[in-house]
């Protein structure tokens, strides 16, 4: 049997358990051998009844005493009772509205039993347990790994259909890793690997078939995407001839800093070669991201050539359209906007002028992607706040060219090592400098018992002519619940709080009209205080807000408490971030308390890694990358030696044309298959 035939193959697997192994993506026997356990749990163990604990997990072998009983204690609750008995006492085995049991066990029979153990009044049981005939041992008197099941496929099915599809297709295992890598980073063999992942023998034989599977499977993401880097490459531009960027540096309101000025000289290479471009730039929040994007953008248009600037949101895109706008047209190119909200005749019209190439730069949304926008020689795509944006959006504007040199830009800072693998695919440049003048935000957090008092403080901000961000937390824009704890909250501080001053509200279920009106309102006019969900978290800049306060903030990672805060700080004057947690629990404090104590976003950045993991951190399909299934990004130890192993292989054997190198790079193709659907 091949490994990738159908899971319907293995005898014993019919239409429906395979429409149910389906919902947890597994198609082929591969895919079954390849769906890793969670954990494993030690059931070697068999203890006597005598000898069992109340609240204790535990293996015990017992006869059934008598026929099972049932008592329905109330309408769709019945409880059902097996009496058990060994050497040295007597026990219940007990399971709710399971009445399968009635007829799976015979009087007289032994049986192996794990479950958790009740002692209560004198008497034993042992609640819902896992059991089977004794001497089966698939899911007792063994180390029994742990799998994330469906809603009718039990831990019990897993394991008998993984023991299926070993004893049919085990021998079909290839082992694609080369010799050399196997033997110098000290592997246990594929085979080996996938065998004691499920069934192992011992501990050690469990350990080191994860070592394996995981030094396989994070080697292999990294090879896929260095060949996919090496593909990029292959591709021809022309060169950009004129590169001086004093004509718009000498614009600018300020000076660039020397972190600026390096990424700035990579870019400058990048533009100057025969490849396209795809640079990642990092940087902390007001490090200067725009202004080097800015300066790509213009040596694209000075060397005849459109380009284009998406923002996640409309808010963004204008407010980076108002700065960004009048620096390009001083030097004498057209700009447009193009965002979802602008009525049909104005978007017809920037189709026009951009498929005749009057205008040379366009900054929006992803209305910038739509079908019915064309270009006539599309060059450059920055793209800000890259976490916002599935690849497929990037890819969708970047095929409205040929060959496109590729910019994105991201204020959520992860360690190197880590960007090389969330961003495999780019060149990366890091802004590890804040411009001067620009102040530390101090934060405190606080409890409700000084509430206020932080009015009073509010108050005293705007007496000063300071502005204020005010944020409930919104899970999504499309939960009802929170977007009404946020209407509410601002009309409790309009009406009873502050009757006095204009409050605003802000969120993501108004129109873009409405939100530009409301911003503008707040930016450039009389509206002093702004109650808003997340909308704003990204990119808005009002110099005059010195104030953020945010309510719940235990609901928000810390890098997206970061983001938030850095919407403060952004003019001359001291400010301030108020974090507003529902409650004071250790936990919270800690997390809390890493936000009072830093304003480094790498810092920041690396503990909420540490605290949410990188599933809820980034979600890897939104970078691009196919889930992992054993191995993790946290595994700094692991990544830093498959990093290594991909580099030594390809300065040995760069196209793996090498006979040794065949099924690795046939397994890196597949890999490119799978992963197609989610990078561009």
């Amino acid at each position: 049997m091949a490994l990738y035939d159908r899971i319907l193959s293995i005898k014993g697997i019919g239409a429906q358990r395979a429409e149910q192994l389906s919902q947890l993506g597994i198609e082929t026997v591969r895919d079954m051998l390849y769906y890793f356990p969670t954990n494993v749990e030690d059931r070697r163990i068999t203890k006597k009844v005598t000898d069992l604990t109340d609240g204790e997990f535990a293996c015990i072998t017992a006869v059934v005493g008598a026929a099972p009983s049932v008592k329905r204690i109330r309408k769709g609750f019945a409880v059902y009772s097996v009496p058990l008995r060994d050497d040295t006492g007597v026990i219940t085995a007990t399971f709710y509205n399971n009445p399968y049991v009635m007829k799976n066990f015979r009087v007289g029979s032994y049986y192996n039993f794990y479950g958790r153990i009740e002692h209560k009044f004198g008497k034993k049981s042992i609640i819902t347990p896992i059991y089977e005939a004794y001497g089966v041992n698939n899911v007792t008197n063994n180390i029994v790994p742990i799998y994330r099941t469906g809603a009718h496929i039990t831990q019990k099915v897993m394991v008998a259909t993984i023991k299926k599809c070993l004893e049919e297709a085990g021998n079909a295992i290839e082992d694609f890793m080369p010799k050399s890598l196997i033997e110098k980073y000290n592997l246990c063999r594929a085979d080996y690997a996938i065998r004691n992942i499920h069934f192992p023998s011992d501990y050690d034989a469990y350990e080191s078939a994860r070592n394996r599977l995981a030094f396989e499977e994070l080697f292999l993401l990294q090879l896929a995407l260095n060949m996919r880097k090496q593909n990029s490459k292959k591709a021809t531009v022309t060169p950009f001839a004129d590169l001086d960027t004093e004509p718009i540096t000498k614009l600018f309101t300020y000076s660039l800093t020397n972190a600026q000025k390096k990424v700035v000289e990579e870019i400058k290479g990048d533009l100057a070669s025969s490849s396209p471009m795809n640079r990642l730039v990092q940087g902390d929040v007001g490090s200067g991201k725009t202004a080097v994007g800015m300066i790509s953008l213009y040596l694209a248009v000075k060397n005849g050539y459109q380009a284009a600037f998406m923002a996640p949101t409309s808010i963004l895109a204008r407010q980076h359209f108002e700065s960004v706008a009048p620096v390009f047209e001083a030097l004498g190119y057209k700009t447009a906007l193009l965002i979802g909200s602008m009525t049909k005749k104005e978007k017809n019209a920037v189709y026009e002028k951009l498929s005749t190439g009057e205008i040379q730069l366009v900054i929006g949304t992803h209305a910038l992607f739509q079908e019915g926008v064309s270009f006539k020689n599309l060059r450059l795509v920055v793209t800000d706040e890259q976490h916002r944006f599935g690849v497929k959006q990037r890819g969708a504007l970047v095929s409205k060219g040929e060959n496109v040199h590729i910019l994105v830009m991201t204020a959520t800072p992860i360690p190197r090592t880590l960007a090389l693998i969330i961003y495999g695919d780019l060149d990366i440049s890091i802004i590890n400098e804040l411009p001067p003048g620009r102040e530390k935000v101090d934060t405190f957090c606080i409890g409700e018992n000084i509430r206020e008092r932080m009015y009073n403080f509010i108050r005293k901000e705007v007496s000063t002519g300071h502005k204020v961000y005010i944020v409930c937390p919104m899970v999504d824009e499309n939960d009802e619940l929170d977007l009404k704890s946020a209407v509410s909250y601002r009309d409790n501080l309009a009406q009873n709080i502050f009757p006095d001053i204009k409050v605003g509200l802000v969120h993501g279920k108004m129109k873009d009209s409405e939100k530009d009106s409301v911003m503008n309102s707040f930016a450039f006019g009389d509206m002093s205080i702004l109650v808003s969900t997340t909308v704003i978290e990204v990119g808005v800049n009002v110099p005059e807000a010195t104030l953020m306060i945010i309510e719940n903030a235990e609901r928000f990672g810390l890098s997206q408490l970061h983001q938030l805060r850095g919407r403060v700080g952004r003019g001359k004057d001291k400010s301030y971030c108020i974090l507003l947690p529902s409650s004071m629990d250790e936990d919270i404090k800690k997390r809390m308390g890493i936000m009072t104590k830093t304003n480094d976003g790498f810092v920041i950045s690396q503990t909420d890694l540490q605290l949410r993991g990188p599933g809820e951190f980034f979600g890897t399909r939104q970078h691009g990358l196919p889930p992992l299934k054993i191995s993790s990004l946290l595994d700094m130890e692991t990544l830093k030696q498959s990093s290594e192993a991909v580099r030594e292989l390809l300065e040995d054997d760069p196209t793996l044309a090498k006979d040794e190198n065949t099924l690795l790079r046939k397994r890196a193709e597949v890999l490119f298959s799978d992963i197609d659907e989610y990078m561009v």
